[in-house]
């Protein structure tokens, strides 16, 4: 059974024998980057990098499930993209347009 599934992983259209599976499987890289930047002080965070991001993450998950064939891989490291990016840029937009709940919040 197992021996089955991972041949057929294995022969996949998006499978590892082909780019469509290794571009995604390291653009992880970008979304635990970004993961890792969540402990980084808002004032150091990039409205251009983190729009970019976002703006990747979205249209490139939207793309990911038109296409043929079905590339899960890509549409999961795009949802996280996208997310990781709306959270950055949502402590972006906080600490530069209302630092009274952010000073508020360090108080509690």
């Amino acid at each position: 059974m197992a021996a089955s599934k991972l041949q057929a992983l294995w022969n996949h259209p998006a499978g590892p024998k082909t780019i469509h599976f290794w571009a995604p499987t390291f653009k992880w890289g970008i979304s635990i980057a970004n993961i890792a930047d969540f402990s980084k002080p808002p004032e150091k965070l990039s409205y251009p990098q983190q729009i970019a991001v976002t703006a990747t993450g979205l249209i490139w998950s939207r793309y990911s499930t038109v296409i043929t064939p079905k590339n899960w891989n890509l549409f999961s490291v795009n949802v996280a993209m996208a997310a990781t990016g709306l959270y950055q840029l949502s402590r972006k937009l906080q600490h530069d347009y209302f630092p009274d709940a952010e000073a508020a919040a360090a108080k509690e």
